[in-house]
């Protein structure tokens, strides 16, 4: 078996970064080229219309279905925080919703807060 020749070996800065290269090329241009073609293809379509209704219920089930996944079967450092501590996270976290004015940002840092509270008590 010979050796790779040297000029095909990447070196240098492009050694370290064919990596991500390839996560761009392969992980991120295909979703984005899809959101891309979503956003042409909806635009002039009023926000009520069937179509646009229909996507948003398929997105929220598909997220209801990761939360759900994510509560049951976790994974990871999430597997060692008992379910107590992640349902009390997602009861945190939509009660911060719901109080601070539908603030997004609000319940996602008071659930966080709440799961990593658990993790650490029961860690």
């Amino acid at each position: 078996m010979t050796a790779p020749d040297a000029s095909l070996v990447p070196s240098g800065l492009l050694a370290s970064l064919w990596p991500y290269a390839l996560l761009l090329v392969f992980g991120v241009l295909p979703a984005a080229m899809w959101r891309i073609l979503a956003v042409v293809l909806s635009r002039g379509l009023p926000e009520t219309s069937a179509v646009i209704v229909w996507v948003r219920y398929v997105a929220t089930a598909l997220l209801s279905g990761v939360v759900i996944k994510l509560l049951l079967a976790p994974t990871g450092a999430l597997a060692n925080v008992p379910l107590a501590g992640r349902l009390a996270g997602i009861v945190a976290g939509a009660a911060a919703f719901l109080l601070i004015r539908r603030s997004m940002i609000a319940g996602v840092i008071a659930g966080e807060a709440v799961l990593v509270a658990s993790a650490w008590w029961w860690g």
